[in-house]
């Protein structure tokens, strides 16, 4: 059972950071002083305020099924930018001057609305996690672990998995057509784990095959290159505990090799998103990726949404949005913990991040039918939108804000330009140190909280817009594998 000393009690530290995130965004707004920034902050309040007290509990739409309408969110996201640039173009502002100010209020309209909603909540999550009692017995427990040419981690993948604790669980292993020794890896283990080879079709359809032969409630999905905790499958479990509309459950995913520049950036990047955004998201039930790396599904819900789709390239995005248009409950466990082996070079960031942004899009344009229709309820008022807008607009938005700012530093504007720069960086390492704390990780990352401004933030962002062109110009998408490390 939760110990009452974790339920009571919330870590101070946690809300001082949080104060100190609050003064950053004080401070912004008293930087900006105008009448035009008050705007922008109060609109990105007023959306906070909108969606808090709209976006509790699991919503079905009362509209008439099939009817066609936007969120109020996604109006927000298209018409605030038209609005600050129209408001600001009335305040005898220079043309240049002008451009400047919509971009900058904008920026600050959607850090208003980011900070403001996703950190209490995310705070919130913190606590009702602490609060999940032990169920009265645990389901059987089926892990399918697919693989293709995954010699040098697979072995110690499913050594962590045969040790990981749990009272009844079976482990299968898909090789999907290797041409390396996967499979005779795999078969040493043949006495502990089910070992299966079939011929080459995609990861879905690896994972598709072990369904075929799982016996467990539930389902949990496990990468080839990922060691898993000994108690994440007692914590997967505990989550289906909480709500019979658990559908499904996601892990908490960690990068294990963390040795450059490049890995510590995507340690940090891993731990914010999934402390701050996902937790926010988790309270509503409507977390928007189960990862692949480690999720856990009931068996019915998948055979019913008819498992894993084999034509794309993110299958773990694509089954998570299937599950979400039922409007059943995602779930997630920060203690269910998987450590991942990341890119370490550009190269192989690039080949990671292609299939990835490439795949996303895919599944975008598949479910898009999720942004007009009512009747997907959290999935259109609010996730839908906001992983479109995060991942097709902002990468666009941040290159054109570097540029402004370049663009005023240039013309005699370097003060103001330092000054911001300085207070988004703070308000990013303070957002780091929050998640962090949160996940009880190594202080260090803090440090790389900058990078998701600037250096590490760039990256990702031209990998996004280049997905989008791909995508644009109809190129062709395939499976881009990572060269494996093997620590």
């Amino acid at each position: 059972m939760a110990s009452m000393t974790n339920v009571r009690h919330f870590d101070p530290v946690l809300i001082v950071i949080t104060m100190a995130i609050i003064g950053v965004l004080l401070v912004m707004a008293y930087q900006l002083l105008s009448i035009i920034s008050m705007v922008a902050i109060g609109l990105g309040s007023a959306v906070v305020v909108y969606q808090i007290m709209t976006l509790q509990g699991r919503f079905t739409s009362r509209l008439r099924y099939g009817k066609k309408i936007p969120s109020f969110f996604l109006i927000f996201l298209i018409t605030a930018p038209i609005a600050l640039g129209v408001a600001v173009g009335f305040d005898n502002y220079s043309l240049q001057e002008s451009i400047v100010k919509a971009i900058l209020l904008w920026g600050l309209t959607l850090t208003f609305w980011n900070t403001l909603l996703f950190v209490p909540l995310a705070l919130y999550g913190k606590y009702k996690e602490n609060t999940i009692l032990e169920p009265n017995s645990y389901p059987r427990l089926t892990v399918i672990v697919p693989a293709y040419n995954e010699e040098k981690v697979i072995e110690r993948t499913i050594q962590a998995l045969v040790e990981t604790k749990y009272p009844d669980k079976e482990i299968i292993a898909v090789d999907d057509g290797s041409k390396d020794k996967t499979f005779q890896i795999i078969n040493k283990y043949k006495k502990q784990i089910k070992a299966l080879h079939k011929e080459n079709g995609g990861k879905a359809s690896a994972i598709n095959f072990g369904l075929a032969y799982a016996t467990g409630e539930i389902i949990v999905v496990v990468d080839a290159d990922t060691i898993i905790g000994m108690d994440s499958l007692t914590h997967l479990a505990k989550g289906f505990s909480m709500n019979k509309d658990v559908a499904a459950v996601a892990g908490n995913i960690k990068v294990r090799n963390r040795k450059n520049w490049l890995t510590f950036c995507q340690a940090i990047e891993y731990v914010a998103g999934i402390q701050i955004a996902r937790r926010a998201l988790d309270v509503f039930g409507s977390i928007s990726v189960v990862p692949g790396a480690l999720g856990a599904f009931k068996r019915t819900v998948l055979e019913e949404i008819g498992n894993y789709h084999k034509d794309t390239l993110v299958e773990d995005f694509d089954v998570t949005l299937k599950i979400l248009k039922t409007n059943l409950t995602i779930s997630g466990s920060t203690k269910a913990v998987a450590f991942t082996e990341a890119p370490e070079n550009i190269k192989n960031l690039y080949k990671q991040r292609k299939r990835w942004y490439g795949g996303n899009l895919q599944v975008f344009s598949r479910h898009s039918d999720a942004l007009l229709n009512p009747r997907f309820g959290l999935l259109q008022r609010l996730v839908f939108p906001y992983m479109v807008f995060s991942s097709v607009v902002m990468p666009f938005v941040g290159f054109i804000t570097l540029g402004t700012a370049a663009y005023t530093a240039i013309f005699g504007g370097g003060i103001f330009v330092l000054e911001v720069f300085a207070i988004f960086s703070v308000l990013q390492i303070l957002q780091a140190a929050l998640a962090v704390r949160m996940d009880n990780e190594d202080p260090k990352l803090i440090l790389y909280g900058v990078f998701l401004v600037l250096g590490f933030k760039q990256i990702l962002d031209f990998l996004l817009i280049r997905a989008v062109f791909e995508q644009l110009f109809r190129k062709e998408m395939t499976w881009t594998s990572v060269d494996r490390v093997g620590i």
